[in-house]
Order: structure tokens, then C-alpha cells, then sequence
């Protein structure tokens, strides 16, 4: 009698160093170098993988206990919900996306703003959330980062905005693609108060985001290998019919080609955000 199922390959191909059976949530492998570590020593270790320094990508809860002393800050702005005024329906109605994405993610949007201190410099903080409907930027975001730079003008503080995001929220349609220009217009205002703003772009970083305030920095700034552009590399290889060179739209090539002031380690995000915010008083 024949067998139903057949090993195509024989033998076990899984290295015993990649092996690792344990319940979910302990262990971490790293999507670079495939290094299994705990998730404690991950977090201990701002979650970059401590053998090939890969950033993995982390939220605004993250980035907040990492930036804020004693991990304490005001969260500004969180009555602020999104809504569908289109009636918007692809494979299923925009109200029921909010939902599901508010129930799974434990958040109201994309973008939360905090207020807090960077070893003791204070700093509002506008981060983005890729787990809300990857990080996609609608009216809510944008009304967030109007408020947030309202707030600072008001108290005479910096603003950083960190983001994380595919894009405009095609949801939304012209309310998304409008949040380009009202951000924008918003960070002339912040310039004209001559307070500081500075820009961090982590891991992705396209679309309208990158086509708007991302790029508008006093100082732009990148963790080690985000994805930043507008449109994706597959895209734009298909448009010119032609190859991309080695390590395009990675914020190390984006650094060599004059789009970016420095990229930065998250290791050292306070203590360089805090020597930065030192020298703007100055």
C-alpha cells in the first residue's frame, strides 16, 4: 500500500542553535541573524538583537519607558477617536477595521503624544503605532500633531515626532492625503515660535508620512536600517525598468546621500536626544 505522505527531504535541516521549544511570548528569535534570546533580555536590551544590532520594530509604549525618565509622563490628546465619514468599505466597512484594530491593539489610532522629561530636559513626544492598521497616518494623526505642536508653543517645548508608518490612510481618502499639508503648515508655525523639532524615522517609513512632516526636521533622524522612501524598492524598480543600488532607501544610504543628519542607535536615543535638547537652549 502506497504511503499518503512522502518526506521530500530527508533528515532534520533546523540547526540545533535555532531550535528552541517554549511557550510563546519567552523566547525571541531575531528576523536577521536568527538569534534565540528571551524576550526579558531583549527588552533589557532596547529591543535591538545584541548580536547583529537589528532593530525590531517596537510602539509608543515602548519608545516612551525608553525615552522618559523614570518612564513617567502625561499622555496628551487620548479623547481624540477616528471616525468614518465616508462610509468607506473594501473587503469590510472602515467602522468595523477601527474596531477590530481598537480591540487588538489596545489603542485608539495610530499616533500617541506625551509629555515628559529627557533627563530632566523637557520634550513632547508624537509617536506612531504600526499596529493600528500599519501605522497609517489619518485626520486623527494629524490632528494629534497639530495639537501637540499647539501644546508646545503654548509651554515653550520641543516636539519629536517618531515615525513608523506605510502611508496615508487609504480609508480616509483626501482626509488622509490633507493631513500632509496641515501637519506641514503646523510645523511652519512651531518654526516660527523658534522651537525646536526634531524628526525620527524608524522602520518603515513611506508614503505620505515620509512626503510630509517626517522629512521636515531641524533634525532628521534614523535608527540603523529603516525602510525610508515614498514609494516601496518593487515599486520603483518596475516604474524606472531598471536595478536599485545595494542597501536603497535604508537609512544608511539615505545618510551617505545627504537626506538625513545621523542615524541613531537606540542604545543611545536618551542620552543623544538629551544632549541635543541641551544644546537648542543654548
Amino acid at each position: 500500500m502506497s504511503s499518503w505522505f512522502k518526506r521530500i527531504k530527508q533528515g532534520i535541516s533546523t540547526t540545533t542553535s535555532e531550535k528552541k521549544e517554549a511557550p510563546d511570548g519567552l523566547w525571541h528569535k531575531c528576523p536577521n541573524c536568527k538569534k534565540t534570546t528571551t524576550v526579558k533580555d531583549l527588552r533589557e536590551h532596547y529591543y535591538v538583537c545584541d548580536k547583529c544590532n537589528y532593530h525590531n520594530r517596537i510602539n509608543s509604549a515602548e519608545y516612551f519607558d525608553i525615552i522618559f525618565d523614570n518612564k513617567e509622563f502625561e499622555e496628551l490628546f487620548s479623547n481624540i477617536y477616528p471616525t468614518d465619514y465616508l462610509g468607506f468599505k473594501d473587503l469590510k466597512p472602515y467602522g468595523d477595521r477601527l474596531k477590530d484594530a481598537q480591540k487588538k491593539s489596545g489603542l485608539k489610532d495610530a499616533m500617541r503624544v506625551a509629555d515628559g522629561k529627557v533627563l530632566g530636559n523637557d520634550l513632547v513626544v508624537a509617536c506612531m503605532d504600526f499596529n493600528f492598521i500599519g501605522g497609517s497616518m489619518g485626520s486623527v494623526v494629524g490632528e494629534k500633531i497639530a495639537r501637540a505642536i499647539d501644546h508646545c508653543i503654548l509651554h515653550r517645548k520641543p516636539l519629536m515626532i517618531i515615525s513608523k508608518s506605510g502611508g496615508a490612510r487609504m480609508m480616509e481618502s483626501a482626509f488622509s492625503l490633507m493631513q500632509m499639508a496641515k501637519t506641514s503648515a503646523k510645523l511652519t508655525q512651531l518654526a516660527d515660535a523658534k522651537l525646536p523639532y526634531i524628526s525620527l524615522m524608524t522602520d518603515p517609513t513611506t508614503g505620505g508620512v515620509s512626503a510630509s512632516y517626517a522629512m521636515l526636521g531641524d533634525l532628521n533622524i534614523a535608527e540603523p536600517g529603516a525602510l525610508i522612501g515614498f514609494a516601496g524598492p518593487r515599486i520603483i524598480k518596475e516604474t524606472i525598468k531598471k536595478d536599485l543600488p545595494p542597501g536603497f532607501q535604508s537609512a544608511d544610504f539615505l545618510l551617505e546621500h545627504g537626506f538625513l543628519d545621523f542615524v541613531m542607535d537606540r542604545k543611545e536615543l536618551k542620552t543623544r536626544l538629551a544632549t541635543l535638547l541641551s544644546l537648542f537652549k543654548n
